[in-house]
Formats: C-alpha cells, sequence, structure tokens
C-alpha cells in the first residue's frame, strides 16, 4: 500500500511515493520551519477551507434576499363547463414589479366569459388591460419585511468575514501547539539520544577498567543503573515524539483534500525562538499599543447589533397602521394608447390592532436584545485589552526566564565537563558524574519546556489579536 511522505529538500515541499514494504534510499534530513508548516496549513486545510465556505453561504443568502424584489408574472385560468353550457371561463394574469420602498407596479390582463360568470367579472369581449401602482402609505412604506431581510442579509457578509477570521485563527492555533509539541518532544528526545550514548560510552569504560583491574565490579553497577535509566527516557521520550508527529500530520494536506503524512527527515525548526514572532506577525504588538477596533470579535458583535437595530426599526414600524392605496388604470387592449382616465379601478386597505400588544411587546425584545448585545461588545472590548496586556506580559518573562535557563544549562555543563576531567585524574567518582548529569538534564528539560511556553505564549497571542492573514 502506498502513502504520501512529506519532505522538505532545499527548503521546498517534495510528494514522494514510498512502499511500506520496500526499501529506499534515505534522504537527505531536511528542517521543516515553522513558516513553510503553516503555510500548508493555511492553504490547504479542510477547516479553513470550510470556514472560507461561511463567505459563500452569506452571498447565497444575501441572493436569497434580493429574490423578493424579483418581477413575477403569474397566470390564473379557471373554467368549468357542465352538460353542453359554459358556464365560466376566467383568466386573469398579472406582472408586478416589487420596489425598495413597499411600492409595486403591475399590469395585468383579464379574459372572462361564461353563461353564469359572475358580474364582477365581467369584462369587454376583446379583454381588459389594466396598469397600476400599489403604495403603502402607513405600515411599510419605508421599511418592511423584505427590505430588513436584504439589509441584513448584507450585514451578514460582514458577520461572516469576521466569523471566516476566528475560525480561521482557532485552526492555525491548534496547529501551532501540535508543531510546538513536536519540536518539544524531538529536543527531548536528541537529548536523551546523546545522554545514552554517554551513558553506554561509560559503562563500557567501566567494564574495561574492571577487566584491567583498574575498577572494581561494583563500579559495573552504577554504571548500569544510569544505562538503564538513560535508555528508559529514551524509550518514554520516542513514544511520546512519535504520537506528536501523528497529532501534527492531522494539519498536513494537499490539494483535493489528500492527506500528507510527515516524514522521518524532516526536523523541527532548530532557532525557533528567533523567528516565530515574525511568522505570526506578534513582534510589533510587543512594543506597540494594539487597537481592537478592527478586532473581528469586535467586528462581528458591532454587526450584529447593526442588524438587530434594523429589526428594531422594522418592529417601530409594525406600530403605524397598515394603509395601502391602490390605482389601475384599465382600457381595453386596441384602445391602449388612447388614454381615458375616467376607466379605472381604486382600492384602500386598511387594518389596526387596537391594543397594539403583540407589536410592542416585539418592539421592547428588540431594544432588550440590543441593550444585551451593547453590554456584550463592551465586555468584550475590555476583556480583549487585558487579555493582550496580560499575554504580553507573558511572552516577556518566559523571554527572560528562557535566557535565565539557557545560562543554567551552560553552568552545569561546565560543571559536569569539570567532573568528567576529574574523574579521568582518579579525583572523582561515577556518582559524582552522574548526579552532575541528572542535573543538567533537569535545566535542558527545564529550558526546552520554558521554550514551548515562550511558542505556545506568542501563539495565545496570536489567537487574542485573531488576524490569520
Amino acid at each position: 500500500m502506498k502513502y504520501l511522505i512529506l519532505f522538505l529538500l532545499h527548503f521546498t515541499f517534495i510528494l514522494q511515493a514510498q512502499q511500506t514494504n520496500g526499501e529506499t534510499e534515505a534522504p537527505k534530513q531536511s528542517e521543516f520551519t515553522f513558516n513553510e508548516y503553516l503555510g500548508y496549513v493555511k492553504k490547504f486545510h479542510p477547516l479553513v477551507k470550510t470556514a472560507n465556505l461561511e463567505i459563500s453561504k452569506a452571498q447565497a443568502n444575501l441572493m436569497t434576499a434580493r429574490g423578493a424584489f424579483d418581477p413575477k408574472i403569474g397566470v390564473d385560468f379557471d373554467k368549468k363547463q357542465f352538460k353542453g353550457t359554459d358556464y365560466y371561463s376566467i383568466l386573469n394574469s398579472s406582472f408586478k414589479i416589487p420596489t425598495w420602498y413597499g411600492i409595486e407596479i403591475k399590469a395585468g390582463f383579464d379574459q372572462n366569459e361564461g353563461y353564469y360568470l359572475n358580474p364582477e367579472n365581467t369584462v369587454p369581449n376583446p379583454g381588459l388591460t389594466s396598469f397600476g401602482i400599489s403604495v403603502p402609505v402607513g405600515q411599510g412604506l419605508f421599511i418592511n419585511q423584505r427590505m430588513a431581510d436584504l439589509r441584513k442579509a448584507k450585514m451578514q457578509i460582514q458577520l461572516s468575514q469576521a466569523e471566516r477570521k476566528l475560525q480561521a485563527v482557532a485552526i492555525l492555533y491548534d496547529a501551532s501547539v501540535a508543531y510546538f509539541n513536536w519540536k518539544k518532544n524531538y529536543d527531548e528526545f536528541q537529548m536523551y539520544s546523546q545522554y545514552t550514548t554517554n551513558a553506554q560510552t561509560r559503562y563500557n569504560a567501566i567494564l574495561t577498567s574492571i577487566e584491567q583491574g583498574d575498577k572494581r565490579a561494583i563500579d559495573s553497577v552504577e554504571a548500569g543503573i544510569s544505562l538503564k535509566s538513560r535508555q528508559l527516557s529514551l524509550e518514554n521520550s520516542k513514544l511520546k515524539l512519535y504520537k506528536a508527529k501523528l497529532e501534527l500530520s492531522n494539519f498536513l494536506w494537499l490539494e483535493n483534500l489528500i492527506p500528507m503524512e510527515l516524514s522521518e527527515t524532516l526536523f523541527p525548526e532548530q532557532q525557533i525562538e528567533n523567528t516565530i514572532q515574525e511568522t505570526l506577525k506578534t513582534n510589533d504588538l510587543l512594543t506597540q499599543d494594539f487597537t481592537i477596533d478592527n478586532h473581528p470579535k469586535i467586528n462581528a458583535i458591532e454587526t450584529k447589533i447593526d442588524m438587530l437595530e434594523v429589526e428594531q426599526k422594522l418592529k417601530a414600524n409594525m406600530l403605524l397602521p397598515k394603509i395601502d392605496l391602490s390605482y389601475s388604470y384599465l382600457s381595453e387592449p386596441q384602445y391602449i394608447d388612447n388614454y381615458k382616465f375616467e376607466n379605472y379601478k381604486i382600492g384602500v386597505n386598511f387594518s389596526y390592532p387596537i391594543f397594539l400588544r403583540k407589536e410592542r411587546g416585539g418592539l421592547k425584545l428588540a431594544k432588550y436584545k440590543i441593550q444585551e448585545t451593547t453590554n456584550s461588545l463592551n465586555l468584550e472590548r475590555l476583556q480583549l485589552s487585558n487579555k493582550i496586556k496580560a499575554q504580553k506580559e507573558v511572552i516577556s518573562s518566559l523571554n527572560k526566564q528562557y535566557i535565565l535557563a539557557n545560562d543554567l544549562v551552560a553552568n552545569y555543563k561546565t560543571m559536569l565537563q569539570s567532573e568528567e576531567r576529574l574523574f579521568s585524574f582518579g579525583e572523582s567518582s561515577l556518582f559524582l558524574i552522574n548526579s552532575r548529569e541528572s542535573s543538567l538534564i533537569t535545566a535542558q528539560l527545564n529550558a526546552i519546556a520554558l521554550r514551548n511556553e515562550f511558542c505556545n505564549s506568542n501563539s495565545e497571542l496570536y489567537k487574542i489579536i485573531a488576524n490569520p492573514d
């Protein structure tokens, strides 16, 4: 079975098919930088593409809302014939054009006949043509349901753009954490590999010294304990690294939703602490104030308030009486150009609830929703501002801690090297060397953990500012 392997060659990615049961030449070890990794996630990850669909869905909703203003053609035809008698034949056709301010332009043609035709449906033999207009002079003139739906659909696109950014940032944040976890476990594995090799070398040297009579047999026990301890730590770190690589592979995809597997030839960026802020574009935030006015969360809530205000205007408009005036000019088809304005049809429709409880309740509810969302906006502004300040302080503190941790590692290395030199002169013991080495390992693990926290804290700031572009 073939599977896809990702490997980096000269800072580019090459996809190579590999037989799982065959042997191939080992490719060159290559560095898989954090910037290149994020580039793949942004471009090909399925959930990032799904986030882009939010805008497409909003555009589809906008098209649906605009459909309420589409011209409409209607035809109604009824005919009844019984025992050779034409009871009636009624044809009503119409063409209507809705306009923005609730005004509707319409045209029609009626042709009716029959022995039992209702007198109100009686028209001239050639038929009857009509051209008219319908105007709501109360409720529905300046805003109505279709106008409100269209306005909200336009705002929905802005809301979808903000939500797309938030979804994309969440995915990139998770992908970053997976990369940093891979980096942490890789460094620990490399460290334990080195110290396991050192322990094996010391163990072999002790055995040789025992054979030559320079060391006691009991010294091999202590060297063996140290070796097995290092081997145990190495095996544990190997398992963690394997799981971290699988987790990282969840974010690696190609076009057409083809999953990718991380190659054994790739290793994480070595000096990632020097480039992470530039990659995540958080370097300027550490020295400058960040304005939250363009933050996606703020934009999303502001857009929701705008949509609620449209709804409030619609509810307020429902307090007005419903008065619809209509006028239609009537003419026979052959005399359509011979204007006779005495032929017309007019209509007035009026309705008004006496207590307006439904309308007043709806308006109050709309106002409460605006107030609730405005409170959420103010709270979100404060929380974002404080989160950014706190995260900047965390990054600054972790950077200082990491520098101190590296100094400790250098000092512990010096102590270990001095102890090994004394041991070579016979002035120290294997116990002291193991003790110095254990202290160095602890210091290195602490430095690795601090670098991981430093990277994660930058990623957290990236998530807070929510700027995936």
